[in-house]
């Protein structure tokens, strides 16, 4: 299983990206899919993430201002962040833990937000 993250860039405060995680082979090869972000200097945080069942978990940093959804069709898992700040500025990773077998899981590549103030 591999992971394509994308949607990435430069914004000014308070607009928007959406990003998305491609799951190379099928969604359905796994279960819970996570956004993780990194900061310069600062530790990996989870932003959010969602299950098979769509059962959805947000950072409190985030509630209200991204959205995590699932296209089973695409394979996809988006991120739509809205009302972005500076300090959501990092790297955003997705991460997926494969359904069939416990304990393995996989991380994409990384893909930079900056957000100007």
């Amino acid at each position: 299983v591999q992971l394509q993250a994308s949607g990435g860039g430069l914004v000014q405060a308070g607009g928007s990206l959406r990003l998305s995680c491609t799951v190379s082979r099928s969604i359905y090869s796994v279960n819970r899919i996570a956004w993780y972000r990194q900061a310069p200097g600062e530790q990996r945080e989870l932003v959010a993430d969602i299950d098979s069942t769509r059962s959805t978990n947000y950072a409190d940093s985030v509630k209200g201002r991204f959205t995590i959804s699932r296209d089973n069709v695409k394979h996809t898992v988006f991120l739509q962040m809205n009302s972005l700040k500076p300090e959501d500025t990092a790297v955003y990773s997705c991460y997926a833990e494969d359904r069939f077998r416990s304990g393995v899981s996989y991380w994409g590549n990384g893909t930079l937000v900056t957000v100007s103030s």
